[in-house]
């Protein structure tokens, strides 16, 4: 049986300043994201709002409130605390079944580290459960991190404001080539263009404007 290949399931715009980041997506959409929670130990806050079924945009910002953070997160703060304007800054694929795809990456030779239980309280109370597992080297953020909800956790999407769609989404990079190989491994489509410098290019549409990145 071949496994079915990821799923886009979000995609994350960094910003230093939550509401800042907010204001930005509203402002360009006409849709304003509605808060999500904090992830307890990383150091982050989250907004989310819907492009679609079991898909969204996850604005992350710092959370004043953290004193105390993963060590794997340290290296990526600094980069959102300084942002001037809010950037995309990852994105998570949705494999089908995540211990399957970890213990084949570990097979291949491919650095990872999960698979790790996660979870964030909903800004109405509820908690939000999930596995995530995340590359040693993610290629800038080119490579996405995986992650299985649990059965039990409503998808962040199904109750985020809607009225937005994703219109593309592409991976650009120096090497094709070597990138459809490792997406490939990961079971993930992406689309991908050639450029001369790394990024993830995006394009959301909303009712009063467009979100370009």
């Amino acid at each position: 049986m071949i496994p079915a290949r990821s799923s886009l399931d979000h995609i994350l715009l960094g910003c230093s300043d939550l509401q800042r980041g907010m204001d930005f997506v509203q402002e360009r959409t006409g849709v304003r994201p509605a808060l999500g929670g904090a992830h307890p130990g990383r150091g982050t806050c989250n907004a989310v709002l819907a492009l679609g079924e079991r898909c969204y945009l996850e604005i992350i910002a710092p959370d004043p409130r953290q004193r105390e953070v993963s060590p794997w997160l340290t290296s990526r703060l600094p980069s959102i605390i300084t942002m001037h304007e809010p950037e995309i800054v990852g994105w998570a694929a949705r494999p089908d079944d995540i211990e399957r795809l970890a213990a084949k990456l570990r097979r291949s030779g491919l650095g990872i580290d999960g698979v790790h239980a996660q979870s964030r309280s909903h800004a109405n109370g509820t908690m939000l459960n999930w596995k995530m597992l995340r590359l040693l080297d993610d290629r800038q953020g080119i490579l996405p991190f995986l992650l299985e909800w649990d059965a039990n956790s409503r998808h962040p999407a199904a109750d985020a404001p809607a009225g937005c769609r994703l219109e593309r989404f592409t991976a650009l990079v120096r090497d094709p080539v070597e990138f459809t190989r490792l997406f490939d491994l990961l079971e993930v489509d992406v689309d991908l263009a050639q450029g001369n410098a790394p990024r993830l290019q995006v394009s959301i549409a909303g009712p009063s404007g467009r979100l370009e990145r």
